[in-house]
């Protein structure tokens, strides 16, 4: 089987911050693409990031860029989402996606490039 699960999802004030795993069953992370997508209210996907699976670039979306950085640890066959300075407008459904195609290219923030999917960790940014 091959499966994603995303955790460290939760309640946050604005300003805080949060630090999100992908964890992988099944499969071994570091030879994957990965990205981190996050479902607004309105269902609309928006793609955050994704990372290479080695040597290739790590891309953000201009909404986290500064502010969400992506890891490996492949010891633990993770990948993690430090989010910092955290908005009100970041409240989400996290996800990650795992690509067998191991280089994050132009179109990495499109749904369809990934073959794997968590199911999705809550997180609300509030006063």
């Amino acid at each position: 089987q091959l499966q994603l699960v995303e955790s460290g999802g939760g309640l946050v004030q604005p300003g805080g911050s949060l630090r999100l795993s992908c964890a992988a069953s099944g499969f071994t992370l570091n030879n994957y693409a990965i990205g981190w997508f996050r479902q607004l209210p309105g269902n609309v996907r928006e793609g955050l990031s994704c990372i290479s699976s080695s040597g290739g670039p790590t891309k953000y979306a201009d909404s986290v860029k500064g502010r969400f950085t992506v890891t490996r640890d492949n010891a633990k066959n993770t990948v993690d989402l430090q989010m910092n300075a955290l908005k009100p407008e970041d409240t989400a459904v996290y996800y990650c996606a795992a690509d067998e195609d191991r280089t994050c290219g132009r179109y990495y923030f499109r749904e369809s490039l990934y073959d794997y999917w968590g199911q999705g960790t809550q997180v609300t940014v509030s006063s």
